[in-house]
């Protein structure tokens, strides 16, 4: 399985909430709606930073301890830049 989004992605998609939430042009309704959808989205974006830091202390400690018996890095952890 191949990760399709990136940190970068989650920080447009943020961004893009902010920018929606700032238009001045939204009646209540769709305000509150995108209220909504952004305070899922930060849950959601809570989780994803959670476990790239989770990622990176994981990272740290097999640079530090080494990659244990596989000899490999976890496609998790793998950077494809």
């Amino acid at each position: 399985m191949s990760m399709k989004n990136t940190l970068s992605d989650l920080n447009n998609h943020l961004f893009e909430a902010l920018e929606r939430l700032n238009d001045d042009d939204l009646t209540d309704e769709q305000l509150e709606k995108e209220i909504r959808r952004a305070e899922s989205m930060g849950k959601v974006a809570g989780r994803i930073i959670e476990n790239g830091e989770l990622a990176f202390k994981t990272m740290k400690h097999m640079a530090e301890y080494g990659t244990g018996e596989t000899g490999r890095i976890p496609e998790m952890l793998e950077f494809k830049g």
